[in-house]
């Protein structure tokens, strides 16, 4: 969940999961993609663990696998679901084994797991039919957990990128003045609030919980350029717009010194599976 001076704003609630567009660009280049991504707070990944009645997670969107491989490290077995090719390629390679599918759609032959969990992609899951497929595939006590970052760059960097956005896409929606009000924090907050209405409305769980974590990451010029690419901003610029607006923001980052250190929030929404009332998802069956 990336700063929104460098990263567009996610879709409407409803609209999110018919964005297949930009959720699937993510993939143009995944060594990238994997190499330059934040991992997420270890305090996150064992919060999750502890929480959750054994250790058969399904990872919802796992891309490259970047969390997958960090609650593989923390004993868990994982089975990722991702609907881009390239992505599950890359993660296969790595050790995550990964099926091939939008998690609406998926295929859970009967299988169930102990969490359910999804990084930096549940705003591309449909956010009616997502709770209720969590519920079914979760064991009675297990956890639905659904997380991202959010970030800040120094305002001489996100100012920069802002400059040369609205010179290379200036029929981006970012700038065509759709970006949501407030503060990034501001702007996630809302809308991990918004899946956990979600989650609760779909009556299978017990009662949301939001988690924070805050932490910090130091990026060198290459680094940051190295990572610009990755966002939904930049994934389908073709590359000479793209190498412009490299080029802007890493003069800038040139100018306060070469780089400098992101704060990070790593956000949460996450419930249990309840043992005591069907979701609606399952009544009637």
């Amino acid at each position: 969940m990336p700063t929104k001076s460098q990263e567009q704003p996610p879709p409407p609630e409803r609209e999110a999961h018919q964005a297949r567009e930009m959720a699937e660009s993510f993939g143009v280049d995944p060594e990238r993609y994997d190499r330059a991504r934040p991992r997420y707070p270890e305090a996150l990944v064992e919060r999750i663990v502890a929480a959750s009645p054994g250790r058969d997670l399904l990872d919802v969107g796992c891309g490259t696998g970047i969390e997958a491989r960090q609650f593989q490290a923390a004993g868990c077995t994982v089975l990722g679901v991702d609907p881009d090719a390239r992505m599950a390629e890359f993660a296969r390679r790595t050790g995550v084994e990964v099926e091939v599918a939008t998690f609406e759609e998926w295929d859970s032959a009967g299988r169930v797991f102990d969490a359910v969990v999804a990084g930096q992609a549940w705003h591309w899951v449909d956010p009616v039919a997502g709770p209720a497929k969590a519920a079914r595939v979760l064991r009675p006590g297990g956890r639905l957990a659904v997380f991202g970052h959010v970030f800040d760059a120094p305002a001489e960097v996100s100012e920069a990128f802002a400059e040369v956005f609205r010179r290379v896409a200036p029929d981006a929606p970012f700038n065509r003045g759709t970006r949501p009000a407030g503060t990034a924090l501001e702007i996630y907050q809302t809308m991990f609030a918004t899946a956990a209405d979600g989650i609760r409305r779909d009556g299978g769980f017990d009662e949301p919980e939001q988690w924070r974590f805050d932490w910090e990451q130091s990026y060198t010029r290459d680094q940051w350029l190295d990572h610009l690419p990755t966002t939904g901003a930049l994934t389908r610029l073709p590359p000479d717009r793209l190498a412009e607006v490299l080029d802007h923001v890493g003069a800038a980052i040139d100018r306060i010194g070469g780089g400098f250190t992101m704060p990070y929030v790593t956000l949460a929404a996450t419930a249990t599976r309840t043992d005591e009332t069907p979701p609606r998802s399952l009544r009637g069956r």
